[in-house]
């Protein structure tokens, strides 16, 4: 797998989301799900 310009959001999506993971708030975990799930569906993993 290559990867493209296409692929650079969703990973940068789940990067983000697992170090906010890390640093836990109620927020944080709102948004840290929101960016795994949008990485996953960028990568085409789920359809």
């Amino acid at each position: 797998m290559s990867i493209t310009l296409a692929h650079v959001q969703p990973i940068v999506a789940l990067l983000c989301g697992i170090l906010i993971l890390i640093m836990p708030r109620l927020l944080n975990f709102i948004v840290a799900i929101y960016l795994i799930v949008v990485g996953l569906l960028g990568l085409g993993l789920f359809r």
